[in-house]
């Protein structure tokens, strides 16, 4: 099922991109990426979806960066949605943060590891807003359905659902791309997410290491095996970054990326 969204569909014939920094960290950091990859999905035809966390509350460490705060990351990511013309996705944590969340997102989304949350899960579906239920690495993809159901049995049918790849013994993930095909058999748009799934969880000890050098090979993949949209943290300097550096695309390297994933996901999509 296509969901509707500002003046495109999410799930149809086109590809979707869900793709901004990790966390808020600056006003400037944000417009030059919510710039620069609003010009390359226009010049490659693909739908654009600003994303970006205002808290990333699941941290390695206490003294790790979340982001500024729900106040000031909400007035930022008002900012862009603004001054770009764009619909924006964002991650909630507590049930409460939910309809504040939705007076800007066009997208709540849920985080993998609060997947199971109920509460979490019917506050974003009473937001009316699309809810990106994010799948847990400790999850079968057989087993998002019974989460989906929360959304549904809650009034909302706007969802989409997204792997992230699964815990792989200590400090790494695997993508089994058999996860796309089982979760697109829900009935909604599916998401795969490139850069957590090249995460090394905990592998720099008080933080989470990756290699994005496999972020391109991962996002071939999903295309490959059918998925309906692609989610990418991207930084201008993932090198400085405050959070996720290791695993963000580097913003100048977006345009390569994002292009030949377009191109396979048009031969599966015109097969």
């Amino acid at each position: 099922m296509a969901l509707k969204l500002k003046n495109f569909e999410i799930g149809s014939n086109k590809l979707t991109i869900l793709a901004g920094p990790c966390a808020v960290e600056t006003l400037d950091i944000m417009r030059e990426t919510a710039e620069g990859l609003k010009k390359v999905c226009e010049k490659l035809d693909i739908n654009y979806v600003f994303k970006c966390s205002y808290d990333k509350a699941n941290r390695s460490s206490i003294n790790s960066y979340r982001g500024l705060g729900m106040e000031k990351g909400l007035e930022y990511l008002a900012a862009i949605k603004k001054e770009f013309d764009l619909p924006i996705v964002t991650d909630i944590h507590t049930p409460d943060q939910a309809p504040i969340a939705a007076e800007v997102a066009d997208i709540i989304q849920i985080p993998a590891f609060l997947c199971r949350q109920t509460d979490l899960l019917v506050a974003a579906a009473k937001t009316g807003k699309i809810v990106n239920i994010k799948k847990g690495q400790f999850l079968a993809p057989e087993q998002m359905k019974s989460l989906v159901k929360k959304v549904e049995d809650s009034g909302n049918k706007q969802i989409m659902v997204t792997d992230r790849g699964a815990t792989f013994g200590y400090n790494n993930l695997v993508s089994d791309f058999r996860a796309i095909p089982i979760m697109k058999e829900f009935g909604y748009p599916v998401v795969f997410d490139a850069t957590h799934s090249v995460q090394m969880p905990g592998s720099n000890g008080d933080s989470t290491g990756g290699d994005r050098r496999f972020v391109p090979v991962l996002a071939n993949c999903a295309m490959a095996a059918g998925a309906d949209v692609l989610f990418f943290e991207v930084h201008p300097n993932p090198d400085k970054a405050l959070c996720d550096g290791p695993n963000m695309l580097f913003l100048k390297d977006a345009e390569k990326v994002f292009s030949k994933c377009n191109e396979i996901f048009k031969i599966i999509n015109n097969d």
